[in-house]
């Protein structure tokens, strides 16, 4: 038996028992050492989202969307935490919650069927990712002579795609959210001074432009784009559900334990679920900041000269708010900066992929969730193949904007069915004493309206299409 199924079978965090409790620990300094399910949630946010869809907005329609980017980070989180909390309470992740809403097709709940049909979108956005990472890579060091050749851009995305399967075969929590945290910091901390030091180049933006930003308003021709970044920025569906399998990984529902009914158990679980409301707001930070700092880049460096990031221009394009603000040495530093926030997505997106279509395996009876064994050997399944066919996807259609955006818009869609599978977990399934206070229920209600709101734009703006 390898060493991975040894500690697969030793310490399952899928599975509660009396021995995985842990006294959870009270205040900020305490809880800091337990954060790491957001880090990871930070790293597949800030990427295809950030560096694409939202800079794309910016250079589109300029400052007039700002007011959007804060609202589409801020109002899922209250989703994200109520799904976690009750993957806290019960130890199980999203798509088995997700399994027993009604109504039922067939065996299968209503809302993984819609995540099964959906998901397939989220094969294009991914697709996008590997090949801007190929991209970034190929003009770094082409391959050949003309960085954006095929061939160069076929070897880079090869390598891409065998670098990652290496890298995280093993599937080891504690490696992912280590790596996750790296790049996060790297990209997240270069761009983030720069779009503030904007102000003192050429390309300086000021307080009317900030305020123009807050108009509220929605300029024509620019409805799908700004869909697609409201599905995608923020927590997107697929980050709502796959942060619940953080969640249990880091070990947040073992150290609660089964639910005996006692106090000492609802004390406990409150204890873990507000180092989870610590987790995911700091989380939110991160990514917030980084999402503003791509949109001020793209309104105030590519709008005013024209410049929209489209096709395999998109790395090229995206540059020029580093080096017409920087110069042309700064071509490099965007560039490594590239591959760190671009691959920090395909970091975070490969395992967590890899647990949710396995967990959806597991829900039409392929295999069964609790056998450890059994799901190592399906997670690493779709390690192997799903960096493969993003891969051959983008090499197919080579449009990284295109296929980020579609599945933005997708995504928007899927968020309504969360919401609620969400709702019903949470009347069915979570114990009433664990649901928080009349402050989260307004945020959630909340939240949920807006992402109801998202669901029918983009149903209109699909059928408009059609």
């Amino acid at each position: 038996m390898s060493e991975n199924t040894e500690r697969s079978t030793a310490v399952d965090p899928y599975t509660l028992t009396a021995d995985g409790i842990k006294e959870p620990p009270v205040g900020w300094r305490a809880s800091a050492r337990y954060f790491g399910p957001g880090l990871i949630l930070s790293a597949s946010i800030v990427g295809s989202g950030e560096l694409i869809a939202t800079t794309a907005l910016g250079a589109q329609v300029g400052f007039v969307l700002l007011w959007l980017v804060i609202v589409s980070t801020l109002v899922k989180v209250a989703v994200q935490i109520e799904l976690a909390r009750w993957t806290i309470a019960t130890g199980e992740p999203a798509l088995t919650g997700y399994n027993r809403v009604p109504p039922r097709i067939g065996g299968i709940g209503w809302v993984n069927v819609l995540w099964a049909v959906l998901a397939l979108s989220k094969l294009l956005q991914l697709g996008g990712i590997i090949g801007g990472t190929a991209v970034a890579f190929s003009i770094l060091l082409p391959i050949g002579g003309d960085p954006l050749a095929f061939t160069s851009l076929v070897i880079w995305t090869a390598i891409l795609a065998v670098g990652s399967i290496a890298l995280l075969y093993s599937n080891s929590y504690t490696l992912i959210e280590r790596g996750a945290a790296a790049l996060v910091v790297i990209f997240t901390a270069v761009t983030v001074l720069i779009a503030l030091g904007l102000p003192l180049t050429p390309f300086a933006y000021g307080l009317g432009d900030l305020g123009g930003g807050f108009s509220f308003l929605i300029p024509a021709g620019a409805l799908g784009a700004a869909l697609a970044m409201f599905g995608i920025t923020g927590v997107g569906a697929d980050e709502i559900t796959f942060y619940t399998y953080w969640c249990v990984e880091k070990g947040y529902a073992r150290w609660v334990g089964p639910n005996d009914g006692s106090e000492e158990w609802v004390r406990r679980a409150n204890g873990w679920i507000r180092v989870m409301y610590k987790d995911a707001l700091v989380s939110w930070v991160i990514y917030t900041f980084g999402t503003l700092a791509f949109y001020l880049m793209g309104a105030a460096v590519l709008a005013p000269q024209g410049l929209v990031p489209q096709g395999n221009t998109l790395i090229t394009t995206l540059s020029r708010m580093y080096t017409d603000t920087l110069g042309e040495w700064a071509s490099v530093v965007f560039l490594v900066g590239a591959i760190a926030v671009l691959g920090s997505t395909m970091w975070a997106a490969i395992p967590s992929w890899s647990r949710m279509y396995t967990n959806l395996l597991a829900t039409f009876g392929v295999l069964d969730w609790h056998d450890p064994v059994a799901r190592l050997r399906w997670i690493r399944v779709f390690t192997v193949a799903l960096p493969i066919l993003w891969g051959v996807l983008y090499l197919t259609i080579q449009s990284p904007v295109i296929m980020v955006q579609i599945a933005g818009v997708m995504t928007g869609i899927f968020l309504v069915g969360v919401v609620w599978a969400v709702y019903w977990l949470r009347r069915n399934e979570t114990d009433p004493r664990l649901h928080g206070g009349r402050a989260f229920a307004i945020c959630l209600a909340v939240s949920s309206a807006a992402i109801a709101l998202l669901g029918i734009y983009s149903l209109v703006d699909i059928i408009g299409i059609i």
